[in-house]
């Protein structure tokens, strides 16, 4: 099942992250008769389930600089103690659409993103992903989200993630850094070596459906 983003209730700052700043200056006008007028204006499509696509393995990058920034990115999970779970096309909000999957052991997920579609040069650059899911949510979080992404998500998520962002920082500082900030809400959920590697991922999907929802994101197709 699908439905689609209603860009007329998003903020601002949310449109402009997710469509960049070009387009959301073209769309403001008319976004703003919409919310005047209570009416919908449908955007992407949001699956209510991750649907990632197997990709065959190649030289990824769209430019030299994009390819030798995921070559150093993947380097450097690899000497982490991550394990790859292959390369996927990820359909979804935003057009970051190319995953590359990790795990490490014992409780931490990975995934480096990028897009190599030309107009999404800025907001597709190459950033990593760390994910724990708590083993109890005391704290009032569900899971724990760190990412050196440079921009951040669009639109917000759920607000039981408990979202940390270090733009540009090196892999093996996240990885420090994301430690910490699993250990300040106790421990985190051990992941089976070969366990379905979407599973944290789709639940923190979920999550983000129901916060989405709640706002009046969410149109059914």
């Amino acid at each position: 099942m699908s439905r689609r983003l209603n860009l007329a209730a998003l903020t601002d700052d949310e449109l402009q992250r997710l469509v960049g700043q070009d387009r959301a200056v073209t769309l403001l006008p008319d976004l703003s008769h919409a919310r005047l007028e209570g009416r919908a204006v449908p955007g992407p499509v949001v699956m209510d389930g991750l649907d990632p696509q197997p990709l065959d393995e190649r030289a990824w990058g769209a430019t030299p600089e994009q390819s030798r920034a995921l070559s150093a990115l993947h380097q450097d999970l690899l000497n982490s103690g991550a394990q790859a779970r292959g390369t996927f096309y990820l359909p979804g909000v935003s057009e970051v659409r190319h995953l590359r999957a990790y795990l490490l052991e014992p409780e931490v997920m990975a995934a480096l993103r990028w897009s190599e579609t030309p107009e999404t040069a800025g907001s597709g650059w190459p950033f990593v992903q760390f994910l724990t899911w708590l083993r109890d949510r005391a704290s009032g979080f569900a899971c724990v989200l760190t990412s050196n992404a440079r921009q951040p998500y669009a639109p917000a998520l759920n607000e039981e993630i408990d979202l940390h962002l270090h733009p540009d920082c090196p892999v093996p500082n996240l990885l420090i850094t994301h430690r910490a900030h699993v250990l300040r809400h106790g421990r985190g959920q051990k992941i089976p070596v070969d366990g379905d590697w979407t599973r944290p991922w789709q639940a923190m999907h979920a999550l983000n459906l129901s916060a989405w929802d709640r706002r009046g994101l969410l149109l059914p197709e």
